[in-house]
């Protein structure tokens, strides 16, 4: 059926090419294309071999040899090509189709067996909302004696006062791109764009909009679904979105904080677990009408932060947008309304299917489908262990006083932090085997090797303006 499902879709949209795709451990798209000669029922049983030893975090040069194996219901025609494709996300395997535990994918579709063994839920549901900017220039460079970026857009309040022949101003101030009409927000047909390229590639999309920071800070959310079709809807959205931005003449980024003094990008995450189609997160008579199921969910999530963070904010520069003080959300408590804090329950309307807990300090850097199968685990051992989240702190905590503030715990403070967390508290996420052991410690070892000592090696321009006169 799979093999016939792609056969009628070349044929239906008159397909030339068909791209291969799969995603690597630090959670970038990998592809190659094949014609659709050889779309047929080899590709099936046997899967198309490709060298992993080229691919991050995957296998060494001695056992390179791997597989991908399409999956149909993944199909979807790509609009940016020049040549009619279907991009089809694949699975990765070992020769003879055995299972890679390396393969990101593969970890999700692991969490959604192992919620079901557990006989909790039948479902978990995530909706991200990823945030990310549209520039108009991006330059940058490290080497032995000088090292920059300079990023620029025609939107950027720096701009106010260029001469650009002519200089149409409405240029966002700093934190106030939040809604405003064109002319302020000029992405807005890009991101309709993008909207209709998600929905006609069978991802629902609810909103889209400018989002707070000057020179073309955006959000688009995707409609919430089930955990490996999330995942997959998250890498169908990176990719429109940078493709789009590309044929207008604009790059987009999913960095955290690409800009100095103004927000940075988020993924807030919303999930709940579901069972016979009943939302178990939803009691009416509980805490902003949650479930102690919920509620357990939350401890389990608040209590494992530290080590979730070293895939939810994944990269150095996550650590640039999570920092106390500011308005970012590093407090470890929960809340109802409150985007203060790490956990938010939305209370937009009392409709029990609409139930759920939004966890807001990931970014956008992080692989979805680690990020995903990371935080259910982290809930799923809540609701094991029955843990106690505490009691809510429903106030402004930018603004609580230093003597309560000292004693609500926060995110780490840099990547490496995060590393050392994830190296002591990981065996929630073994359980199931949905993570390996060799998974985590590959993960832990080249976070270490190939960013924080790499970055340590390095001087920052903010050093030369600090110390350039000791």
């Amino acid at each position: 059926m799979s093999l016939a499902k792609l056969q009628d879709l070349i044929k239906k949209h008159g397909i030339k090419i068909v791209d291969l795709r799969f995603t690597d451990v630090p959670g970038l798209w990998q592809h190659f294309s094949v014609t659709t000669d050889e779309i047929n029922e080899g590709l099936f049983a046997d899967g198309i071999g490709f060298d992993g030893s080229s691919i991050r975090g995957f296998q060494e040069i001695h056992e390179s040899d791997m597989v991908l194996l399409p999956d149909a219901d993944s199909a979807f025609v790509d609009p940016y090509f020049g040549f009619p494709t279907l991009a089809v996300i694949c699975d990765v395997l070992h020769p003879g189709l055995k299972p890679y535990t390396r393969s990101p994918r593969y970890v999700a579709k692991k969490a959604e067996t192992y919620l079901k063994s557990t006989g909790i839920a039948d479902t978990a549901y995530f909706g991200p909302e990823l945030e990310f900017f549209i520039f108009d220039d991006a330059r940058f460079d490290q080497n032995q004696h000088c090292g920059y970026y300079y990023i620029d857009s025609v939107e950027g309040a720096w701009n106010s006062g260029r001469e650009e022949n002519p200089n149409l101003a409405y240029k966002p101030r700093y934190k106030e791109g939040y809604f405003p009409l064109p002319p302020h927000d000029t992405l807005q047909d890009i991101r309709s764009e993008i909207v209709l390229n998600l929905v006609a590639a069978g991802v629902p999309v609810e909103v889209h909009h400018h989002e707070v920071a000057t020179a073309g800070q955006n959000e688009i959310d995707m409609r919430f679904t089930s955990l490996v079709r999330m995942a997959d809807n998250v890498m169908k959205y990176k990719y429109m979105v940078k493709n789009s931005a590309r044929k207008h003449g604009k790059v987009a980024t999913f960095m955290p904080k690409p800009l100095f003094a103004d927000n940075a990008s988020g993924m807030h995450v919303h999930q709940s677990l579901g069972k016979g189609g009943t939302n178990l997160f939803y009691d009416k008579s509980g805490y902003a009408l949650t479930s102690k199921l919920c509620r357990w969910y939350i401890g389990g999530l608040l209590k494992h932060a530290s080590a979730l963070m070293a895939i939810a904010a994944p990269t150095t520069n996550s650590y640039k947008r999570l920092v106390p003080g500011f308005e970012a959300p590093v407090n470890l408590a929960y809340s109802q309304r409150n985007r203060s804090a790490a956990i938010r329950i939305p209370v937009y309307n009392e409709t029990p299917a609409a139930k759920r807990i939004e966890f807001r300090p990931p970014d956008t850097a992080a692989n979805p489908y680690l990020l995903f199968p990371a935080m259910l685990m982290a809930g799923l051992d809540g609701i094991e262990h029955e843990m106690d989240p505490g009691e809510p702190i429903d106030q402004n905590m930018y603004e609580l006083p230093e003597k309560i503030r000292r004693k609500v715990k926060t995110v780490p403070g840099s990547l490496e932090e995060a590393m050392d967390a994830l190296e002591k508290d990981h065996a929630f996420l073994l359980k199931g085997n949905v993570f390996t052991q060799d998974l985590i410690d590959m993960w832990i070892n080249y976070k270490r090797t190939k960013e924080i000592t790499e970055m340590r090696l390095r001087p920052h321009p903010w050093e030369y303006y600090l110390y350039f006169d000791v």
